[in-house]
C-alpha cells in the first residue's frame, strides 16, 4: 500500500521538504512512498485531511500550527510537551503522536557553527513554536537569551524597546530570527531592528531557508556579521523526522 507523508502549514509552497523527500524516496527505491504539501487555511482543516488522505503515515508541521496542532494529537512525546510545540507527527493504527525535531536540529547546527572560544548571549526574534524549540536548545548550550515580540509582556521585550535602548543589540552578539518575516513569497519583509548597530562580532541565524539570503541576512551581512540560514537545520530535522516515521 502507498505511504503518504506531507507538510501542513499556512503557506507551504515555499518549502523544500517535498523535493528533499522526493529525492530521498527515489534514491532509496521507495516507489510506493510520496510526500505532499498540504496548505491549511485553518488548523481545523486537519480533520478532513486525516479522514480523506489514504495511506497517511507522517506529517511535518510548519508555521503557524506547531502549537495549535497539539490538541488534535492522541499523544505528545515528552520532549515536545516540554517545549510546547510539535513539528513531526507519526500516524500509526489511526493514532497520532507528536514530536519535536526542530530543537535538536537547531542545537546540532548552531553548536557546530558558533566558535567555542567565545561566550554568547542571544536575542530571539519571535515567540511561536519555532522560537520555543530554539529556546530549549539555547538552554542546553547554556546561552542566556531575551525574547523579542511585537508587544512587550511578561518575560519578553518589544521591538520598540530595541529602539529605545540600542545597547541591547550592540551587547548581544547572537541574533536568531524565528519569525516568518522575509520568507518566500513575501521576501521584502524583515524583522524591524536597527541593522546599523550590527558589526563583525555579531552572529546572525535566520531559520528561514527560502530565500537562502533573506533581507534580514543581507542587511546583517552588509554590516560585516557572520550569517547562517535554516537550510542545514531543515535537512537535519527532515532526517530526524524520517527516523521517527520508520521506528
Amino acid at each position: 500500500m502507498e505511504k503518504v507523508f506531507g507538510l501542513i502549514g499556512g503557506t507551504v509552497s515555499h518549502s523544500f521538504s517535498k523535493s528533499y523527500f522526493d529525492e530521498k524516496f527515489f534514491r532509496e527505491g521507495l516507489r510506493d512512498y510520496r510526500y505532499e504539501l498540504f496548505p491549511l487555511g485553518n488548523i481545523t482543516e486537519i480533520e478532513a485531511l486525516l479522514k480523506d488522505t489514504k495511506g497517511l503515515t507522517g506529517l511535518n508541521v510548519t508555521i503557524p500550527y506547531k502549537e495549535q496542532i497539539m490538541k488534535y494529537l492522541d499523544e505528545v512525546d515528552g520532549f515536545a510537551k516540554k517545549i510546547g510545540a510539535v513539528n513531526v507527527i507519526k500516524i500509526k493504527d489511526g493514532k497520532l503522536k507528536g514530536f519535536n525535531t526542530d530543537s535538536d536540529a537547531f542545537f546540532e547546527t548552531i553548536e557546530k557553527w558558533l566558535p567555542k572560544d567565545k561566550t554568547f548571549n542571544a536575542l530571539i526574534l519571535g515567540t511561536g513554536g519555532s522560537s520555543k524549540a530554539v529556546q530549549e536548545a539555547l538552554k542546553k548550550l547554556k546561552i542566556e537569551y531575551t525574547l523579542v515580540s511585537r508587544e512587550a509582556r511578561k518575560g519578553l521585550i518589544a521591538y520598540t524597546d530595541l529602539e529605545k535602548d540600542p545597547s541591547i543589540i550592540t551587547n548581544t552578539k547572537l541574533i536568531i530570527n524565528t519569525t516568518p518575516l522575509g520568507m518566500s513569497p513575501k521576501t521584502e519583509a524583515m524583522p524591524p531592528i536597527n541593522y546599523e548597530l550590527l558589526g563583525s562580532e555579531h552572529y546572525v541565524y535566520d531559520l528561514i531557508y527560502n530565500p537562502a539570503r533573506t533581507l534580514f541576512l543581507q542587511k546583517s551581512e552588509m554590516r560585516g556579521t557572520i550569517i547562517k540560514n535554516g537550510l542545514e537545520m531543515l535537512h537535519v530535522q527532515a532526517e530526524k523526522s524520517w527516523t521517527i516515521w520508520n521506528n
